[in-house]
């Protein structure tokens, strides 16, 4: 594979910039993700629920439906929403500035106009002081060079993060989007049970057992939060012994103990002279000290040869 170590391959993603916009996205998101929670078959660690990146934006893949297929994909080139069945029935809606309750109905309609009848939790996830979705007139913001640039950084993100999966050959997710959270994610398992994971306000041990029912080293892309600029993490779970203190790469990366977190900021890879480098790096340091650390069986697990480290 060819990496591509051009720094304006990576734009600039400042969170204040699209603050109101990454708001309202995140629960439009989080509508289109509820309904396919809500007619797909069930996965282990729920893996039927995100949403993953494509050529024009980001879509569920094929939802069954009696017979059919359909699929929901937010298209960042046009601006637009597309509901695409398999028979060739289509219909479409504008992303443009709208409350959340006016996606939500249009979408809605949409489904109703093809055939389709969803029922699901209007209650958005992993939010504080959620709003549900047919309520909410909060939420409405939308630009869309903002939500192409944010799209951009996915799409670079998917593309190293697909290099760190394929030099995997033990258990792996996918390279997903959760809209709960709101961020890009891969995880990769030793095999091994993990204790119980004991959930959190937002994520109740109902959700995070299944999560995390074994060890895992994962690694992601959260694009921020009020205050809180869009950065890289990786974690394990359960957290090895000296996880905290170890030297991983970048030296940019940083341990955050309240969030038992390994963070490398999004500025710091894009000022990078070689940003694809710098975030395998950081994909591959805090995996081997999960791995080594956690006494995982990396003979068992891994391709050869390692990947490289410098450009």
């Amino acid at each position: 594979m060819t990496f591509s170590s051009d720094p304006r391959d990576w734009p600039e993603l400042s969170y204040a910039g699209w603050a109101d916009t990454a708001a309202t996205l995140h629960m439009w998101t989080q509508v289109v993700g509820k309904v396919r929670m809500a007619l797909s078959p069930p996965v282990n660690h729920w893996w039927h629920v995100p949403l993953y990146v494509n050529a024009r934006g980001l879509g569920t893949s094929p939802i069954p439906y009696n017979g059919r297929s359909f699929e929901i994909v937010f298209d960042f080139l046009e601006h637009r929403l597309e509901v695409m069945c398999n028979d060739g029935a289509v219909e479409r809606f504008a992303l443009e500035p709208q409350p959340v309750a006016q996606f939500y109905r249009q979408l809605m309609d949409a489904l109703g106009r093809l055939g389709i009848k969803v029922r699901m939790w209007t209650t958005p996830c992993e939010v504080a002081d959620p709003i549900p979705f047919e309520a909410d007139t909060v939420h409405r913001a939308y630009d869309g060079e903002a939500v192409q640039r944010f799209w951009q950084v996915l799409l670079q993100t998917d593309r190293v993060m697909k290099v760190f999966r394929g030099r995997f050959i033990g258990k792996s997710s996918p390279v997903h989007f959760f809209w709960g959270s709101f961020d890009m994610a891969l995880t990769r398992f030793s095999g091994r049970r993990a204790p119980p994971h004991p959930g959190s306000e937002v994520l109740p041990a109902s959700v995070s057992r299944e999560a995390y029912s074994h060890e895992v080293a994962s690694v992601g892309f959260w694009p921020g939060a009020p205050g809180v600029e869009a950065t890289f993490y990786a974690y394990a779970y359960p957290e090895p012994p000296g996880f905290a203190d170890a030297a991983v790469r970048p030296r940019a990366a940083t341990y955050d103990p309240a969030l038992g977190e390994f963070l490398l900021p999004y500025a710091e890879v894009r000022r990078s002279h070689a940003p694809d480098f710098a975030l395998l790096n950081f994909f591959q340091s805090t995996y081997d000290a999960a791995a080594d650390l956690g006494a995982w069986p990396r003979a068992e697990l891994e391709r050869n040869p390692r990947p490289e480290t410098t450009p």
